[in-house]
């Protein structure tokens, strides 16, 4: 079927053309081509839980460019204005083509920074949005190999924002090379694969709201964390509300999705200490530490893995099990934090002795 690719901009709309004697205007093609799907490797899936479109078994594709003699866009009706909006609202649509967009000029320049000291890249930015009428924002002159612009209603549709004023760009970036979606299998690859120096990872368990998983991400690579490791029920990390509250951090620090078994297999190939966070309490059954300074000191040379269980409920009867609790001293008659203000304090504290931040 014949489709109009870009549509011509109203009189009111003048739109830069890098090449006058290309075309950019309207472009007819058959459009997207049909391609080729294959299955991922993965089988276990955590997504969120309000886009989730139910799929266990994502089915990887990919969704072409647009022609390279289209420089600009002006339709929100354009087949790829639509995809880029499917991708922020369906976490099983984000997997099944290993994509995410970043809303900001910010975050977007705080990944390219970050891949910069990397000898091999792990994030690719395939694709950057700006709006018609400015300048390349500061950082982000060859962060991509395609520049797209738009019109203020498609970056309108495209930031999911009420306003384009604060929106100096968006980019379409594929997923990291440094995450890992496990399948729920026992045959998984080598777990050496998953973070490369593995002294300390974060483990969430059940953090379902998208604000505190994106301020723990940020915590986390904030204060030099090794990686982050997801069990089941916590939401996207590719979610367009983590990526803001992360300001991108999902795309900085490795991260893997997957099971208590993977856990275990982790913990046991590194010799990992297993702690979790806990509200202080005389009437458990298992003992709580109080964190301290003497007690993260002589922690500094020992791996482990730090788990934070959801937001309501805390964490689960096998995580108790399975991990020293400990918890943070407060004044007053204040049972608990927020899981990300109490995160953040854990990671400052139990940072590495060799990469503490004072």
């Amino acid at each position: 079927m014949q489709v109009a690719y870009a549509s011509l901009p109203p009189p009111s709309l003048k739109l830069p053309n890098p090449n006058p004697k290309a075309k950019v205007c309207c472009i007819a093609a058959s459009y997207p081509p049909k391609t080729p799907q294959t299955k991922t490797t993965s089988q276990h899936y955590h997504g969120d839980r309000d886009t989730d479109d139910g799929v266990d078994n994502p089915v990887r594709v990919k969704f072409p460019l647009p022609p390279t003699n289209v420089n600009c866009i002006v339709a929100t009706s354009n087949p790829f204005v639509r995809h880029c909006v499917k991708l922020i609202r369906s976490s099983a649509y984000r997997h099944s083509h290993a994509s995410a967009v970043v809303v900001g000029a910010t975050p977007i320049r705080e990944i390219h920074k970050s891949q910069e000291s990397l000898e091999e890249k792990t994030v690719e930015i395939e694709c950057l949005f700006l709006l018609d009428n400015i300048e390349v924002p500061e950082g982000l002159t060859n962060c991509s190999p395609r520049v797209l612009r738009v019109s203020s209603f498609v970056m309108k549709k495209l930031s999911q924002l009420q306003s384009t004023e604060c929106t100096e760009a968006i980019a379409l970036m594929k997923f990291p090379s440094t995450y890992f979606l496990l399948d729920d299998g026992r045959n998984n690859e080598d777990c050496r694969k998953w973070f490369p120096s593995p002294h300390r990872i974060l483990v969430l368990e059940r953090i379902q709201d998208p604000g505190n998983l994106g301020t723990l991400l940020r915590s986390a690579v904030a204060f030099k964390w090794s990686g982050v490791f997801l069990l089941p029920g916590c939401c996207d990390p590719f979610n367009v509300k983590v990526l803001r509250a992360s300001r991108g951090a999902s795309f900085q620090i490795p991260i893997v999705s997957g099971d208590w078994h993977h856990l275990e297999a982790l913990k046991h190939e590194f010799q990992m200490k297993m702690l979790g966070g806990h509200p202080d309490s005389s009437d458990e059954l298992k003992p709580v530490v109080r964190l301290s300074q003497a007690f993260a000191d002589g922690l500094a040379d020992v791996p482990l893995c730090l788990v934070l269980g959801n937001e309501a409920r805390g964490l689960s009867d096998q995580a108790q099990q399975d991990c020293e609790l400990i918890s943070i001293p407060m004044a007053g008659e204040f049972e608990s934090l927020n899981v990300a203000v109490a995160g953040g304090i854990f990671l400052y504290m139990l940072q590495s002795e060799n990469r503490r931040i004072v």
